[in-house]
């Protein structure tokens, strides 16, 4: 039976080793631990609201060499199993991505310390897109407050309490960054900043076609960056979500492509929250060498 979500009734969030998960996943961790990732799999990983969509509809581009009728043949999360999603009667993330031709494109949310061991063992390709924390927060707050399946964000003020802290589905930004930073030369991981895509897609687009050994021509690359603009991807039924029944994402109170913007949380913050912030944010990233920019 698919999940009810009647208003006021969203479902809790529960705990995996202090990391706060949709209880669906939690559900489901076993099946979630044990999953046999290959070496050639590519896993895009993401914090929620840091691109996911956009870096994955790039990935597909490269993957289909820019055929802009191929990349519709589905929508966009059908075509990139999400290895947490668990909602019965459907397959779940690893039943889909266990049904996948190779070479596979899978994305996860999950920090480094709860990923599926086989993907370390297997020695995968990473592709990590982090997106500066008030931005992330303040696009997460407007996604939890349209996304039935995640708890009611409550105003701005309780959110921005609630995020700082962590309590939020797949934990603390700063622990997430922070982990996946810290392990990037050990293993093939690709780290690329949501503003540098912003600021340069030509560049970054390249990164990633090289990271997945493709060699695409420049007509072909400027047409995938053309494709790839927000304005184009808000606009495609195959990536803008439009398909999802309004009792899981829930349009009328936020489009799922809000503004794609950097600099977005100038209109939220208040001074005060801006000074607490960056106080939070100096003491919990302290001794990394990870620098974001907040605006372009």
């Amino acid at each position: 039976m698919a999940l009810a979500t009647a208003a006021g009734t969203r479902p809790p969030l529960r705990e995996v080793a202090g990391v706060p998960l949709p209880a669906t996943t939690v559900d489901n961790w076993s099946q979630i631990q044990g999953f046999e990732a290959q070496p050639d799999d590519l896993l895009i990983c993401t914090y929620p609201k840091s691109g996911t969509t956009w870096i994955q509809e790039i990935v597909d581009m490269i993957e289909q060499g820019g055929d802009v009728e191929r990349c519709q043949r589905v929508t966009i999360q059908h075509r990139h199993p999400f290895l947490e999603w668990a909602r019965p009667p459907q397959p779940s993330g690893v039943d889909r991505a266990a049904a996948m031709p190779s070479p596979r494109v899978l994305r996860t949310h999950l920090p480094t310390q709860l990923l599926p061991p086989s993907f370390w063992e297997n020695n995968c390709k990473f592709l990590y897109v982090a997106r500066n924390a008030k931005d992330c927060m303040v696009s997460y707050f407007h996604f939890q407050r349209m996304n039935q399946t995640l708890p009611d964000p409550g105003t701005w003020e309780e959110y921005f309490e609630t995020s700082v802290s962590g309590k939020v589905a797949w934990g603390s930004w700063f622990e997430h960054v922070k982990g996946w930073w810290e392990i990037r030369k050990k293993f093939q991981v690709l780290f690329l900043f949501y503003e540098d895509i912003k600021r340069n897609p030509k560049q970054e687009i390249q990164k990633v076609m090289q990271f997945m050994g493709k060699n695409l021509d420049g007509p072909v690359l400027d047409r995938i960056v053309q494709e790839t603009s927000f304005e184009k991807m808000k606009a495609n039924p195959m990536t803008n979500h439009s398909s999802a029944p309004k009792w899981i994402l829930d349009q009328s109170i936020s489009p799922f492509m809000r503004k794609g913007t950097v600099g977005d949380w100038k209109n939220h913050f208040t001074v005060a929250q801006k000074e607490r912030f960056d106080e939070i944010y100096k003491q919990k990233m302290e001794g990394t060498s990870i620098h974001f920019c907040t605006e372009l």
